[in-house]
């Protein structure tokens, strides 16, 4: 299992694709590991060197309760492999890494996809009642230390959103979706401590001069969906696509679907 020591943790990563092809830097949701991007990889790989890895907390990768950086992880990861620039794609977390990162290195950003995601020092929104009690169960599971149980109401209004019940997906996406994040419930007791870009993104994102692909799921929380808004209007080369009938994972919920829209965007974008 390829793995990268970094202080303080042990990254794990996978990479398939030609090394010398436009690199892909794929970033979890908060709700998932790497491997939620599995449907996607043979696809994305057949013209670019894809590359994705566990950040800590989840997955396979592990790590000791230390200040650490996600931007300074990745930017590791990519020194490791050789990777000058690459077009960054997050989901929800990963996208929010991934704006946090443009920011920060924009000479190591060829291009941006976000799924779901917003900028760090995004502003509260409010949310709908719904929505409230959704997160007062999370709360609860949380003080209570009922990790499984966690895991599988982040799924329900996550993955399943707000709108929606458990009985309106697909059966065998919700079962992937609660495997996702079942993985991540061993981490649960894990405290890294992560150092947030200062100033942080929110103010910085017009500055973000390359292609952008802002998404969402028209299911998702109110939260995204203002994320999503804010994106499309700052980016100064963003395009936006809302995808139908999913929350807050359409890559995973409509994979196909959500390849054809990046493997155009890339292509349209000579990434």
């Amino acid at each position: 299992m390829p793995r990268l020591d970094v202080p303080g943790a042990s990254l794990y990563y996978e990479t398939q694709g030609n090394p010398d092809s436009p690199a892909l830097l794929l970033l979890h949701a908060g709700i998932a590991t790497l491997r939620m991007w599995d449907p996607q990889v043979a696809a994305l790989s057949a013209h670019h060197y894809v590359i994705r890895f566990d950040t800590r907390g989840f997955g396979q990768t592990t790590t000791e309760n230390v200040e650490f950086s996600n931007r300074a992880d990745a930017t590791a990861l990519l020194d490791h492999l050789g990777v000058a620039r690459a077009t960054l794609i997050g989901c929800s977390r990963g996208g929010t890494i991934a704006i946090d990162l443009a920011v920060a290195c924009p000479e190591r950003v060829a291009g941006l996809v976000t799924i779901g995601s917003g900028p760090s020092g995004f502003p509260d929104v409010e949310l709908t009642e719904r929505e409230d009690a959704l997160f007062d169960k999370l709360d609860a599971a949380f003080t209570g230390r009922q990790w499984p149980r966690l895991a599988r109401l982040e799924v329900a209004l996550w993955a399943v959103g707000p709108t929606r019940t458990a009985a309106d997906v697909d059966p065998a996406f919700l079962a992937l979706a609660q495997e996702l994040n079942l993985r991540n419930v061993i981490h649960a007791t894990e405290a890294p401590i992560p150092i947030p870009l200062e100033p942080p993104a929110l103010d910085q994102v017009s500055d973000i001069n390359v292609p952008a692909l802002v998404t969402v799921g028209e299911l998702d929380v109110t939260s995204s969906l203002a994320h999503y808004e804010f994106l499309l209007e700052m980016l100064p080369q963003a395009s936006g696509c809302t995808f139908r009938d999913t929350a807050h994972l359409p890559s995973v919920e409509h994979p196909l679907e959500f390849q054809r829209v990046l493997v155009s965007w890339l292509a349209t974008n000579s990434l």
